[in-house]
Parts: C-alpha cells; structure tokens; sequence
C-alpha cells in the first residue's frame, strides 16, 4: 500500500515570509475589529516527532456563517521555539482556492511535512493564519493568542534526530546540494539507479521518499522503481515536475533477515543536461531524480 501526497513549491518559505512582513502594517486597528473569516485548527499524527521526521498533519478550517472571500489566500504555517523565534513554515495553497469557501463549511484536508533538522529540542508551538500573497494582508480568524493574525493551533515536542533510523546514500547519487535561495531545502540528485542503505529494523516500516524529476528533458515520463532485491516495494510515474512524497509501506518479511537493507532506487530513464538544449546547462552528470528526503519509519 502506498499514498501519494502532492507538496508545493519548495521556494515558499522565503517567498512568503518576506510577503508576510511587508504586511503587517495592514493590520490596523480598524481592521482587527473585523469579522472573522474562520476557526482554524491543527492536528499532528504525533505530538512527539524526531528532527528530520516526516509528520502526517491535519489542517481544519471551520468557515464562519457570514463569510466571503474576494479572493484566493494562502495558508501559512508557522513553527516556534520556546522564544517564539520562527524555526520553519509550511506555508501552502489549500487544496480549494478560498474563493470557492461556502459560510458554514468545514474545509479539511492532510499534508506530509519533513521536521527540519534544527538546532533545537523541546516544545514547538504552531501559529496559523490566511494571508493575501499580493500585498501579505492577513485575514482575522477565530483563535488563541492573536498575534498579528497569526493564531495558535497546537504544540509539538521535537526530539534528538538520534530517534531515527539512518539511511546511507550509498553507490549512484550526486553528492548534496543546496537551493540558493533557501538553505533549508537540500536534496541529492541520483544516478539511473541509487542504493540507500540502512539498519534492518526486523518489522513493518513506512518508506518516504520525497522526490522529483524534470520530465521535460527526457522523451516520456518516468517510471520509477523501488526495491528490495528483487522484489518490488513501489512503482509510480513523474509526469510532471512537481515533487512528490510517496508513502510505501514496507513488511519485516521484504525487508529480510540480514542486519542491513540494500534498497534501490530506479529512475527508469535519466538525462545529462550538457547534451540536453532544453536544459540550457553544461552539467554533465547523469541524473535520474532528485531525492530531498528518504526515511524509514517503524510502525
């Protein structure tokens, strides 16, 4: 069993906040006095995730009975440490465009998100709100502790990234690589084929991998193939460039008896940009897909 979850673009945590600041001074104190819009809420899988974890989380908005909506808004997402200094977001377009909202209606929907392996253990708090992207106005809502429109909907407690398994990126990957214009984004670009290798848990897993091509440079989609040997633990096409986070679930009987795990990685097909016009580039490694994350989580 698999479920494939669709994320946005990896640019949006610097995009939106230099969006956001530039807004503030829009809410004045005549706007505060405004209706709200809506009662959000936030749900974690856990409340307990180990840095560099992926976390199931539920997003609920709760649309108030006299509500309208001029336009579409974006969901942002802040994460706090104890000093109330922001660590991350995962700001993002909900599913329907706000517009499309109805008075009364419940609008609820789950994401995967990654715990950024941060320099900090301890409780998170989590601040949501709605913001306007062309000029970052914020809309008021129902909540706790409003500060600048942005309201509490939960905590977490973020542990030592030791709790997790770890997986070695082993024979056909690129070495690590880093969005210029986000240091917290960083992923690895595979060969055709790349192994990853990790300590044998000896039970059911989950496998997330969260991955990307460029479909645009290769004459048919991809179709991508992950292994344990032989045996085929998922198979899914990149039609598109958007990344996906795929979520596969692994039994202790796939994954063998030995104390380690070879898992593959096929690409299907792969590219060098430098013999690619399309790519406008003279890189001449072979690529196949770019991983930002791979994790194996117990059950």
């Amino acid at each position: 069993m698999n479920v494939t979850t669709r994320v946005w673009t990896r640019a949006r945590a610097a995009a939106a906040v230099g969006l956001m600041i530039a807004g503030l001074g829009a809410c004045s104190r005549k706007d505060d006095n405004a209706p709200p819009v809506a009662t959000p809420a936030f749900t974690a899988a856990r409340t307990r995730a180990a840095l560099g974890s992926p976390l199931e989380v539920t997003y609920k908005f709760v649309v108030a009975s006299d509500a309208k909506f001029d336009r579409n808004y974006r969901v942002f997402v802040h994460f706090l440490n104890s000093d109330d200094e922001q660590m991350w977001t995962d700001d993002h377009e909900p599913p329907r465009p706000t517009s499309t909202w109805k008075p009364g209606e419940t609008i609820s929907y789950t994401r995967t998100v990654f715990v950024p392996i941060y320099p900090y253990i301890g409780k998170a708090t989590v601040r949501i709100g709605l913001y306007n992207p062309a000029d970052g106005s914020r809309l008021p809502l129902t909540g706790t502790d409003p500060q600048q429109r942005a309201y509490v909907v939960g905590t977490l407690e973020l542990l030592p990234q030791s709790e997790n398994i770890f997986l070695v990126f082993k024979d056909g990957w690129h070495g690590p690589e880093v969005a210029p214009d986000n240091s917290a984004v960083e992923w690895q670009w595979s060969k055709r084929t790349g192994t990853i290798g990790f300590r044998n848990p000896k039970r059911d897993v989950w496998f997330y991998l969260d991955v990307d091509g460029k479909p645009a440079f290769l004459p048919q989609p991809q179709q991508v193939t992950v292994r344990i040997g032989d045996q085929v633990i998922d198979q899914f096409t990149l039609a598109n460039a958007e990344p996906t986070i795929r979520r596969t679930a692994i039994s202790a009987a796939q994954l063998g008896a030995a104390d380690t795990v070879e898992l593959t990685v096929d690409a299907g097909t792969s590219f060098i940009p430098a013999q690619t016009p399309a790519a406008k580039s003279g890189d001449p490694r072979e690529l196949g897909v770019r991983v930002f994350h791979a994790f194996v989580e117990p059950k």
